[in-house]
C-alpha cells in the first residue's frame, strides 16, 4: 500500500488539491494528514471538510498545534498567526471545530506512527530540527518509520546504530529505500506553506511493500492562494509568504 503524507496544509486548499492529484496519479491508496489544517491561509472550511471526507474514507489524521489554537489559544503566535486563528474560530462551523478538537496527538498503526510534531512530547510542539531531537522522538515509539510535519521542511533521519541517529536531505521525486531493520523518522513538509523559497507544495510517499518513502514538490496556483488570504482580511505578510515561498 502506499500512503500519502500530508502535513501543514494551512488552509491553503490549492495546495491541498494539487497534492492530492499528484498523490493519486503516483498511486496512493491511503492519506494520512499531518495536523496543522488550519491557520495562516483564507479555506480552513473547505480544507476540513477534505480531510473529515477521507477520515471517513480511513484516512489518518492528527493534531497540529494550529488546530490546537482554534480551541484553545496558548498566546505564542505572532499577530499575522494569530489572526488567522481567529479567522479560522470565524469560519469553521461547531462540527468542524469538533473534528479539530478530538483529533488524536498521536496515532500508531503496527509499525508506523503518525504525529505532528515529537513523539516524545507531542503536546510541546518541539521541532524536530536536529539529530538529537530526532533521537528524543523515536526513543518515544518502538515503531520502525514515524512520520512527522511541523518543520515546514523535508528531511529523513535514520537510526545508523544505538542512540547515532543521521540526517539524510532528499532530492524530490527520488524514492529512498527505508527497510526496517533499522528506525526511520520522516519530516514530510508542508502542503500550505514552504519557506525555502520555493512555493512548490510539499509532501512524502510511503510505499509499505517496496519499503521506500519519496519526498515531491508539487507546483499549484499559489497566486491564487494569495489572492484570497488578502481578499479575507488577512495580513498581506501571509499572502507574500505564500507567493514567495518564504
Amino acid at each position: 500500500m502506499r500512503i500519502a503524507l500530508l502535513s501543514d496544509i494551512h488552509a491553503n486548499l490549492e495546495a491541498l488539491n494539487a497534492c492530492l492529484a499528484h498523490a493519486r496519479t503516483n498511486g496512493a491508496e491511503r492519506f494520512a494528514f499531518l495536523g496543522d489544517l488550519v491557520g495562516y491561509g483564507a479555506d480552513p472550511s473547505a480544507v476540513v471538510d477534505i480531510v473529515t471526507k477521507h477520515v471517513a474514507d480511513g484516512a489518518v489524521a492528527v493534531k497540529g498545534n494550529h488546530d490546537e489554537a482554534v480551541e484553545n489559544s496558548s498566546g505564542y503566535f505572532n499577530d499575522a498567526a494569530q489572526a488567522a486563528i481567529d479567522w479560522a474560530r470565524e469560519s469553521l462551523t461547531g462540527e468542524q471545530k469538533q473534528f479539530l478538537a478530538t483529533l488524536p496527538l498521536v496515532t500508531r498503526e503496527g509499525d508506523l506512527c503518525f504525529v505532528h510534531a515529537s513523539a516524545a512530547a507531542p503536546a510541546r510542539w518541539n521541532y524536530i530540527d536536529s539529530a538529537t531531537e530526532a533521537q528524543h522522538c523515536i526513543d518515544a515509539t518502538d515503531a520502525a518509520y514515524t512520520f512527522c510535519g511541523h518543520l515546514h521542511d523535508q528531511a529523513l533521519y535514520f537510526e545508523a546504530g544505538p542512540g547515532r541517529m543521521r540526517e539524510f536531505r532528499p532530492v524530490t521525486g527520488t524514492p529512498i529505500p527505508v527497510r526496517d531493520h533499522r528506525r526511520w523518522l520522516a519530516i514530510v513538509g508542508t502542503v500550505g506553506q514552504p519557506r525555502d523559497r520555493n512555493p512548490a507544495a510539499a509532501y512524502t510517499l510511503f510505499d509499505r511493500e517496496r519499503q521506500e518513502v519519496t519526498f515531491f514538490r508539487v507546483a499549484y496556483d499559489a497566486g491564487a492562494a494569495a489572492d484570497k488570504i488578502r481578499k479575507c482580511g488577512l495580513p498581506g505578510s501571509l499572502a507574500y509568504r505564500v507567493e514567495q515561498g518564504i
